[in-house]
Protein backbone atom coordinates (compact mmCIF):
# COMPACT_ATOMS: atom_id res chain seq x y z
CA UNK A 1 0.00 0.00 0.00
CA UNK A 2 2.91 2.37 0.52
CA UNK A 3 3.64 2.29 -3.25
CA UNK A 4 0.19 3.33 -4.28
CA UNK A 5 -1.90 6.45 -3.65
CA UNK A 6 -5.59 6.92 -4.53
CA UNK A 7 -7.61 10.03 -5.16
CA UNK A 8 -11.04 10.08 -3.48
CA UNK A 9 -12.88 10.05 -6.82
CA UNK A 10 -10.89 7.03 -8.05
CA UNK A 11 -12.02 4.86 -5.10
CA UNK A 12 -15.67 4.85 -6.10
CA UNK A 13 -14.96 3.98 -9.69
CA UNK A 14 -12.61 1.19 -8.69
CA UNK A 15 -15.20 -0.32 -6.31
CA UNK A 16 -17.85 -0.26 -9.04
CA UNK A 17 -15.57 -2.07 -11.45
CA UNK A 18 -14.74 -4.77 -8.93
CA UNK A 19 -18.42 -5.38 -8.19
CA UNK A 20 -19.33 -5.67 -11.88
CA UNK A 21 -16.51 -8.17 -12.52
CA UNK A 22 -17.14 -10.18 -9.36
CA UNK A 23 -17.96 -13.87 -9.98
CA UNK A 24 -20.14 -14.01 -6.82
CA UNK A 25 -23.93 -13.36 -6.91
CA UNK A 26 -24.68 -9.66 -6.43
CA UNK A 27 -26.84 -8.64 -3.42
CA UNK A 28 -29.82 -6.54 -4.48
CA UNK A 29 -31.63 -6.77 -1.11
CA UNK A 30 -31.42 -3.03 -0.56
CA UNK A 31 -33.21 -2.24 -3.83
CA UNK A 32 -37.03 -2.30 -4.26
CA UNK A 33 -38.51 -4.40 -7.09
CA UNK A 34 -40.11 -2.47 -9.98
CA UNK A 35 -43.73 -3.01 -10.84
CA UNK A 36 -44.34 -5.70 -13.50
CA UNK A 37 -46.48 -3.46 -15.68
CA UNK A 38 -43.74 -0.88 -16.16
CA UNK A 39 -41.25 -3.69 -16.98
CA UNK A 40 -43.48 -4.98 -19.79
CA UNK A 41 -43.71 -1.48 -21.29
CA UNK A 42 -39.94 -1.11 -21.31
CA UNK A 43 -39.48 -4.54 -22.92
CA UNK A 44 -41.97 -3.69 -25.65
CA UNK A 45 -40.20 -0.41 -26.35
CA UNK A 46 -36.81 -2.14 -26.63
CA UNK A 47 -38.21 -4.77 -29.01
CA UNK A 48 -39.69 -2.04 -31.21
CA UNK A 49 -36.36 -0.22 -31.41
CA UNK A 50 -34.47 -3.39 -32.36
CA UNK A 51 -36.98 -4.27 -35.07
CA UNK A 52 -36.82 -0.76 -36.51
CA UNK A 53 -33.01 -0.84 -36.59
CA UNK A 54 -32.96 -4.22 -38.34
CA UNK A 55 -35.48 -3.15 -41.00
CA UNK A 56 -33.61 0.12 -41.60
CA UNK A 57 -30.27 -1.69 -41.94
CA UNK A 58 -31.60 -4.19 -44.43
CA UNK A 59 -33.20 -1.42 -46.46
CA UNK A 60 -29.89 0.41 -46.61
CA UNK A 61 -27.96 -2.70 -47.72
CA UNK A 62 -30.45 -3.38 -50.52
CA UNK A 63 -30.62 0.24 -51.66
CA UNK A 64 -26.91 1.20 -51.63
CA UNK A 65 -25.85 -0.75 -54.75
CA UNK A 66 -28.53 1.08 -56.73
CA UNK A 67 -27.76 4.51 -55.32
CA UNK A 68 -23.91 4.18 -55.53
CA UNK A 69 -23.15 1.57 -58.23
CA UNK A 70 -19.58 2.91 -58.85
CA UNK A 71 -18.60 2.36 -55.23
CA UNK A 72 -19.57 -1.29 -55.29
CA UNK A 73 -17.90 -1.84 -58.63
CA UNK A 74 -14.56 -0.60 -57.25
CA UNK A 75 -14.84 -2.77 -54.16
CA UNK A 76 -15.44 -5.86 -56.27
CA UNK A 77 -12.33 -5.08 -58.33
CA UNK A 78 -10.14 -4.70 -55.26
CA UNK A 79 -11.38 -7.97 -53.83
CA UNK A 80 -10.40 -9.79 -57.05
CA UNK A 81 -6.75 -8.62 -56.68
CA UNK A 82 -6.31 -9.76 -53.08
CA UNK A 83 -3.11 -11.76 -52.41
CA UNK A 84 -5.12 -14.80 -51.37
CA UNK A 85 -6.46 -15.25 -54.90
CA UNK A 86 -3.31 -14.25 -56.87
CA UNK A 87 -0.61 -16.94 -57.31
CA UNK A 88 2.96 -15.86 -56.51
CA UNK A 89 5.32 -15.53 -59.47
CA UNK A 90 8.60 -17.36 -58.77
CA UNK A 91 11.79 -15.31 -59.14
CA UNK A 92 14.41 -16.19 -61.76
CA UNK A 93 12.02 -18.37 -63.72
CA UNK A 94 14.06 -20.61 -66.02
CA UNK A 95 17.31 -19.88 -64.18
CA UNK A 96 19.96 -22.59 -63.99
CA UNK A 97 21.28 -21.28 -60.68
CA UNK A 98 21.56 -23.71 -57.77
CA UNK A 99 20.95 -22.98 -54.12
CA UNK A 100 24.09 -22.73 -51.99
CA UNK A 101 23.33 -26.09 -50.40
CA UNK A 102 23.38 -27.77 -53.82
CA UNK A 103 26.59 -25.96 -54.76
CA UNK A 104 28.27 -27.20 -51.58
CA UNK A 105 27.01 -30.73 -52.25
CA UNK A 106 28.11 -30.79 -55.89
CA UNK A 107 31.37 -28.84 -55.72
CA UNK A 108 32.51 -29.83 -52.22
CA UNK A 109 33.79 -33.29 -53.24
CA UNK A 110 36.13 -31.64 -55.78
CA UNK A 111 37.78 -29.48 -53.09
CA UNK A 112 40.86 -30.91 -51.38
CA UNK A 113 43.17 -30.02 -48.55
CA UNK A 114 46.86 -29.54 -49.39
CA UNK A 115 49.58 -29.96 -46.77
CA UNK A 116 53.17 -28.78 -47.23
CA UNK A 117 55.87 -30.81 -45.44
CA UNK A 118 59.41 -29.50 -45.04
CA UNK A 119 62.51 -30.62 -43.12
CA UNK A 120 62.58 -29.85 -39.44
CA UNK A 121 64.53 -26.71 -38.60
CA UNK A 122 67.97 -26.95 -36.96
CA UNK A 123 67.92 -26.99 -33.18
CA UNK A 124 70.56 -25.04 -31.25
CA UNK A 125 69.44 -26.49 -27.93
CA UNK A 126 69.44 -30.20 -28.64
CA UNK A 127 65.76 -30.60 -27.79
CA UNK A 128 64.26 -33.66 -29.50
CA UNK A 129 67.51 -34.16 -31.46
CA UNK A 130 70.64 -36.25 -31.16
CA UNK A 131 72.93 -33.34 -30.46
CA UNK A 132 73.59 -29.63 -30.69
CA UNK A 133 73.24 -27.83 -34.03
CA UNK A 134 71.79 -30.97 -35.62
CA UNK A 135 69.06 -31.03 -38.22
CA UNK A 136 66.39 -33.71 -38.08
CA UNK A 137 65.66 -35.60 -41.28
CA UNK A 138 62.04 -35.77 -40.22
CA UNK A 139 59.57 -33.81 -42.35
CA UNK A 140 57.13 -31.66 -40.45
CA UNK A 141 54.05 -29.79 -41.54
CA UNK A 142 55.07 -26.30 -42.62
CA UNK A 143 51.66 -25.12 -43.77
CA UNK A 144 48.41 -26.06 -45.42
CA UNK A 145 45.97 -24.75 -47.96
CA UNK A 146 43.31 -25.82 -50.40
CA UNK A 147 43.00 -26.96 -53.97
CA UNK A 148 40.49 -28.41 -56.39
CA UNK A 149 40.41 -31.33 -58.80
CA UNK A 150 40.46 -30.06 -62.37
CA UNK A 151 40.89 -33.45 -64.10
CA UNK A 152 39.44 -36.45 -62.25
CA UNK A 153 40.60 -39.03 -64.79
CA UNK A 154 44.25 -38.08 -64.46
CA UNK A 155 44.18 -36.84 -60.86
CA UNK A 156 45.26 -33.25 -61.59
CA UNK A 157 44.74 -30.70 -58.82
CA UNK A 158 45.14 -26.91 -59.00
CA UNK A 159 46.39 -24.83 -56.06
CA UNK A 160 48.52 -21.76 -55.36
CA UNK A 161 52.29 -21.81 -55.68
CA UNK A 162 52.64 -20.22 -52.23
CA UNK A 163 50.74 -23.18 -50.70
CA UNK A 164 53.38 -25.71 -51.82
CA UNK A 165 56.45 -23.47 -52.06
CA UNK A 166 59.52 -25.18 -50.56
CA UNK A 167 57.73 -28.48 -49.94
CA UNK A 168 59.70 -31.73 -49.82
CA UNK A 169 56.50 -33.70 -49.51
CA UNK A 170 52.90 -32.80 -50.38
CA UNK A 171 49.80 -34.64 -49.23
CA UNK A 172 46.22 -34.20 -50.38
CA UNK A 173 43.15 -34.93 -48.26
CA UNK A 174 40.00 -35.85 -50.17
CA UNK A 175 36.38 -35.33 -49.18
CA UNK A 176 35.84 -39.05 -48.62
CA UNK A 177 38.59 -39.20 -45.98
CA UNK A 178 41.40 -40.54 -48.15
CA UNK A 179 44.87 -39.03 -47.85
CA UNK A 180 47.26 -39.32 -50.78
CA UNK A 181 50.79 -38.19 -51.39
CA UNK A 182 50.84 -35.86 -54.36
CA UNK A 183 53.42 -35.27 -57.06
CA UNK A 184 54.25 -31.70 -57.99
CA UNK A 185 53.65 -31.48 -61.74
CA UNK A 186 54.87 -27.90 -61.91
CA UNK A 187 54.64 -24.50 -60.29
CA UNK A 188 54.98 -20.89 -61.37
CA UNK A 189 55.75 -18.13 -58.87
CA UNK A 190 55.06 -15.41 -61.45
CA UNK A 191 51.36 -16.34 -61.49
CA UNK A 192 51.19 -18.05 -58.07
CA UNK A 193 49.83 -21.22 -59.66
CA UNK A 194 50.75 -24.87 -59.18
CA UNK A 195 49.45 -28.23 -60.40
CA UNK A 196 49.60 -31.45 -58.36
CA UNK A 197 48.80 -35.03 -59.32
CA UNK A 198 47.64 -38.00 -57.27
CA UNK A 199 47.84 -41.60 -58.46
CA UNK A 200 44.66 -42.86 -56.80
CA UNK A 201 42.01 -41.55 -59.20
CA UNK A 202 39.12 -43.78 -58.13
CA UNK A 203 35.84 -41.99 -57.42
CA UNK A 204 37.24 -38.49 -57.93
CA UNK A 205 35.00 -35.53 -58.70
CA UNK A 206 36.22 -32.67 -60.88
CA UNK A 207 34.99 -29.10 -60.87
CA UNK A 208 33.24 -27.44 -63.81
CA UNK A 209 35.02 -24.41 -65.21
CA UNK A 210 33.23 -21.10 -65.69
CA UNK A 211 34.11 -17.97 -67.65
CA UNK A 212 35.50 -15.20 -65.45
CA UNK A 213 35.60 -12.74 -68.36
CA UNK A 214 31.81 -12.33 -68.20
CA UNK A 215 31.55 -11.55 -64.47
CA UNK A 216 29.69 -8.53 -63.16
CA UNK A 217 29.99 -6.68 -59.87
CA UNK A 218 27.26 -7.79 -57.49
CA UNK A 219 27.04 -11.40 -58.67
CA UNK A 220 26.63 -13.96 -55.90
CA UNK A 221 29.56 -16.29 -55.26
CA UNK A 222 30.52 -19.15 -52.95
CA UNK A 223 34.03 -19.81 -51.57
CA UNK A 224 34.93 -23.36 -50.52
CA UNK A 225 38.17 -24.31 -48.80
CA UNK A 226 40.00 -25.46 -45.69
CA UNK A 227 40.55 -22.42 -43.45
CA UNK A 228 42.83 -23.47 -40.62
CA UNK A 229 43.47 -26.91 -42.11
CA UNK A 230 41.51 -30.17 -42.14
CA UNK A 231 39.67 -29.35 -38.92
CA UNK A 232 37.53 -26.94 -40.95
CA UNK A 233 37.71 -28.78 -44.27
CA UNK A 234 35.40 -27.69 -47.09
CA UNK A 235 33.99 -24.71 -45.23
CA UNK A 236 31.45 -22.82 -47.31
CA UNK A 237 31.12 -19.04 -47.25
CA UNK A 238 28.96 -16.82 -49.43
CA UNK A 239 29.14 -13.28 -50.71
CA UNK A 240 29.18 -11.21 -53.86
CA UNK A 241 31.73 -9.97 -56.34
CA UNK A 242 32.70 -6.66 -54.78
CA UNK A 243 34.91 -5.45 -57.63
CA UNK A 244 36.81 -6.63 -60.69
CA UNK A 245 40.30 -6.01 -62.04
CA UNK A 246 41.85 -5.24 -58.65
CA UNK A 247 45.65 -5.13 -58.35
CA UNK A 248 47.83 -6.26 -55.46
CA UNK A 249 51.56 -5.71 -55.15
CA UNK A 250 52.24 -9.38 -54.36
CA UNK A 251 54.38 -11.70 -56.45
CA UNK A 252 52.08 -13.81 -58.57
CA UNK A 253 48.89 -11.90 -57.79
CA UNK A 254 50.33 -8.77 -59.44
CA UNK A 255 50.12 -10.64 -62.76
CA UNK A 256 46.33 -10.53 -62.77
CA UNK A 257 43.39 -8.20 -62.51
CA UNK A 258 41.91 -9.91 -59.45
CA UNK A 259 38.33 -10.62 -58.42
CA UNK A 260 37.47 -8.95 -55.10
CA UNK A 261 34.81 -10.63 -52.97
CA UNK A 262 33.32 -10.25 -49.51
CA UNK A 263 32.89 -14.02 -49.14
CA UNK A 264 35.04 -14.93 -46.14
CA UNK A 265 38.52 -16.04 -47.22
CA UNK A 266 40.90 -17.00 -44.41
CA UNK A 267 44.35 -18.56 -44.07
CA UNK A 268 44.02 -22.06 -45.50
CA UNK A 269 41.52 -21.02 -48.17
CA UNK A 270 44.36 -20.30 -50.61
CA UNK A 271 44.09 -22.45 -53.70
CA UNK A 272 40.40 -23.23 -53.18
CA UNK A 273 37.68 -22.37 -55.69
CA UNK A 274 35.45 -19.33 -55.96
CA UNK A 275 32.22 -20.58 -57.49
CA UNK A 276 29.30 -18.76 -59.13
CA UNK A 277 25.66 -19.66 -58.58
CA UNK A 278 25.72 -22.00 -61.55
CA UNK A 279 28.18 -24.17 -59.64
CA UNK A 280 31.09 -23.24 -61.92
CA UNK A 281 34.56 -22.20 -60.75
CA UNK A 282 35.32 -18.61 -61.74
CA UNK A 283 38.31 -17.90 -59.50
CA UNK A 284 41.12 -19.30 -57.35
CA UNK A 285 41.09 -17.83 -53.84
CA UNK A 286 44.58 -16.49 -53.21
CA UNK A 287 44.79 -13.47 -50.91
CA UNK A 288 43.06 -11.47 -48.21
CA UNK A 289 43.43 -7.81 -47.30
CA UNK A 290 44.35 -8.25 -43.66
CA UNK A 291 45.00 -4.66 -42.58
CA UNK A 292 43.55 -3.87 -39.17
CA UNK A 293 40.07 -2.43 -39.40
CA UNK A 294 39.25 -3.99 -42.75
CA UNK A 295 36.93 -6.97 -43.22
CA UNK A 296 35.44 -8.79 -46.17
CA UNK A 297 38.18 -8.10 -48.72
CA UNK A 298 39.32 -11.34 -50.31
CA UNK A 299 40.90 -11.74 -53.73
CA UNK A 300 40.78 -14.48 -56.34
CA UNK A 301 42.71 -15.13 -59.54
CA UNK A 302 40.25 -15.16 -62.47
CA UNK A 303 40.05 -18.71 -63.79
CA UNK A 304 39.99 -17.66 -67.45
CA UNK A 305 43.28 -15.78 -66.99
CA UNK A 306 44.85 -18.63 -65.02
CA UNK A 307 43.85 -21.44 -67.37
CA UNK A 308 46.55 -20.92 -70.04
CA UNK A 309 49.27 -21.24 -67.37
CA UNK A 310 47.57 -24.28 -65.82
CA UNK A 311 47.38 -25.97 -69.22
CA UNK A 312 51.05 -25.23 -69.88
CA UNK A 313 52.08 -26.76 -66.57
CA UNK A 314 50.00 -29.90 -67.18
CA UNK A 315 51.42 -30.27 -70.69
CA UNK A 316 55.08 -29.43 -70.13
CA UNK A 317 55.63 -29.31 -66.35
CA UNK A 318 56.47 -25.63 -66.51
CA UNK A 319 55.06 -22.29 -67.60
CA UNK A 320 56.48 -19.76 -69.99
CA UNK A 321 55.60 -16.11 -70.24
CA UNK A 322 56.27 -13.40 -72.82
CA UNK A 323 58.91 -10.91 -71.74
CA UNK A 324 60.78 -7.74 -72.72
CA UNK A 325 63.73 -8.44 -70.39
CA UNK A 326 63.60 -5.11 -68.57
CA UNK A 327 63.47 -4.01 -64.94
CA UNK A 328 60.75 -1.55 -64.04
CA UNK A 329 60.51 0.91 -61.13
CA UNK A 330 57.23 2.39 -59.93
CA UNK A 331 58.99 5.12 -57.94
CA UNK A 332 58.71 7.21 -61.08
CA UNK A 333 54.92 7.45 -60.73
CA UNK A 334 55.03 9.55 -57.56
CA UNK A 335 57.50 11.88 -59.25
CA UNK A 336 55.37 12.06 -62.39
CA UNK A 337 52.26 12.90 -60.40
CA UNK A 338 53.93 15.73 -58.50
CA UNK A 339 55.42 17.16 -61.71
CA UNK A 340 52.31 16.69 -63.88
CA UNK A 341 54.01 14.14 -66.14
CA UNK A 342 52.37 11.15 -67.87
CA UNK A 343 52.30 7.95 -65.85
CA UNK A 344 53.68 4.68 -67.14
CA UNK A 345 56.20 1.90 -66.59
CA UNK A 346 59.63 3.43 -65.99
CA UNK A 347 62.47 1.36 -67.45
CA UNK A 348 65.19 1.11 -64.81
CA UNK A 349 67.35 -1.45 -66.63
CA UNK A 350 67.48 -3.15 -70.04
CA UNK A 351 69.06 -6.59 -70.50
CA UNK A 352 71.67 -6.55 -73.23
CA UNK A 353 70.60 -8.48 -76.32
CA UNK A 354 67.02 -8.93 -75.06
CA UNK A 355 63.81 -8.07 -76.91
CA UNK A 356 63.63 -4.53 -75.48
CA UNK A 357 67.29 -3.85 -76.31
CA UNK A 358 66.76 -5.06 -79.87
CA UNK A 359 63.68 -2.83 -80.18
CA UNK A 360 65.72 0.23 -79.14
CA UNK A 361 64.19 0.67 -75.69
CA UNK A 362 66.58 2.40 -73.29
CA UNK A 363 66.98 3.01 -69.58
CA UNK A 364 64.87 6.04 -68.56
CA UNK A 365 62.14 5.40 -71.13
CA UNK A 366 58.55 5.36 -69.86
CA UNK A 367 56.26 2.83 -71.55
CA UNK A 368 52.72 4.21 -71.80
CA UNK A 369 51.05 1.72 -74.17
CA UNK A 370 51.24 -1.85 -75.46
CA UNK A 371 49.40 -1.78 -78.77
CA UNK A 372 46.24 0.19 -77.82
CA UNK A 373 46.18 -0.63 -74.10
CA UNK A 374 47.26 2.07 -71.64
CA UNK A 375 50.09 1.26 -69.24
CA UNK A 376 50.14 3.17 -65.94
CA UNK A 377 52.63 1.13 -63.90
CA UNK A 378 54.68 -2.06 -63.82
CA UNK A 379 51.63 -4.16 -62.94
CA UNK A 380 49.81 -2.96 -66.05
CA UNK A 381 52.87 -3.81 -68.14
CA UNK A 382 53.05 -7.38 -66.81
CA UNK A 383 49.32 -8.03 -67.14
CA UNK A 384 49.22 -6.69 -70.67
CA UNK A 385 52.29 -8.64 -71.82
CA UNK A 386 50.81 -11.87 -70.39
CA UNK A 387 47.95 -11.56 -72.89
CA UNK A 388 50.42 -12.44 -75.63
CA UNK A 389 52.72 -15.34 -76.39
CA UNK A 390 56.48 -15.48 -76.71
CA UNK A 391 57.37 -14.64 -80.31
CA UNK A 392 54.48 -12.18 -80.80
CA UNK A 393 55.33 -8.71 -82.07
CA UNK A 394 53.74 -5.77 -80.27
CA UNK A 395 53.77 -2.00 -80.73
CA UNK A 396 55.19 -0.20 -77.72
CA UNK A 397 54.50 3.49 -77.14
CA UNK A 398 57.05 5.22 -74.91
CA UNK A 399 58.15 8.65 -73.77
CA UNK A 400 61.83 9.62 -74.08
CA UNK A 401 63.12 13.09 -73.26
CA UNK A 402 59.58 14.42 -73.25
CA UNK A 403 58.78 13.06 -76.72
CA UNK A 404 56.44 10.18 -77.61
CA UNK A 405 57.52 7.49 -80.04
CA UNK A 406 56.52 3.98 -81.10
CA UNK A 407 58.76 0.93 -81.45
CA UNK A 408 58.13 -2.67 -82.48
CA UNK A 409 59.28 -5.46 -80.16
CA UNK A 410 59.24 -9.23 -80.61
CA UNK A 411 58.55 -10.74 -77.19
CA UNK A 412 61.01 -13.15 -75.64
CA UNK A 413 60.28 -15.98 -73.20
CA UNK A 414 60.57 -16.42 -69.44
CA UNK A 415 60.34 -19.89 -67.92
CA UNK A 416 58.67 -20.56 -64.59
CA UNK A 417 61.02 -20.54 -61.62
Amino acid sequence: MDNFTHNPNENNNEVEAIILDSPSSPNFSNFSHPKPKRKRKIAALVALCVASAFIGGMTTIVALPHVYPELFKVNTSISALSPSTTPATPLNTGSTQFPVADIAKNVGPAVVGVTNFQPNQPSNFGFFSSGKNSTSSELVEAGSGSGFIIDAQNGYIVTNNHVIDGAKKITVSLSDGRNSEAKLVGADSRTDLAVLQISDTSNLTAITLGDSSTLEVGESVVAIGNPGGDDFARSVTTGVISALDRTLDIEGESSFGLIQTDAAINPGNSGGPLVNYEGKVIGINSAKYAKSGFEGMGFSIPISDALPTIEQIIKTGKASHPALYVSVSDQYNAYAQSHNLPGGAYIAEVSAGGPADKAGIKQGDVITKINDSTIKNSGDLIRELYKYNAGDTVKITLIRDGKTQDVQATLGELQSN
